[in-house]
């Protein structure tokens, strides 16, 4: 899954210009969306998992010289649960995406 995550993050970030990074603004709460939504679509039709419950979460920031912790908390069952998460980075954005897969009964 982690190959699906980089190849989403980087064709997707990538394709926007570098004009685009100057201006962080409300089109990237849409970029996040769109990214998430494919990335989901994109594990359920691979991995075929139908008993769970897959959860998307992609963040996006600006390369500012600065220090971000991204963090996530939930109940978890070390014996069914799992999670796969990748980055990307270049000279003016990050990007992290995490997905969870919880077993539901």
């Amino acid at each position: 899954m982690t190959s699906v995550l980089e190849e989403e993050l980087r064709d997707r970030i990538d394709e926007k210009s570098v004009e685009d990074w100057a201006d962080f603004g409300d089109d990237f709460e849409s970029l996040t969306k769109e990214i998430s939504d494919k990335i989901k679509q994109k594990c359920k039709a691979e991995l075929n998992i139908p008993r769970y419950k897959i959860i998307v979460q992609v963040t996006i920031g600006q390369m500012k010289n600065q220090g971000v912790s991204v963090g996530s908390r939930c109940l978890w069952d070390t014996a069914t649960d799992n999670y796969a998460s990748a980055r990307f980075q270049n000279q003016y954005i990050w990007a992290s995406a995490v997905v969870f897969g919880i077993y539901t009964d």
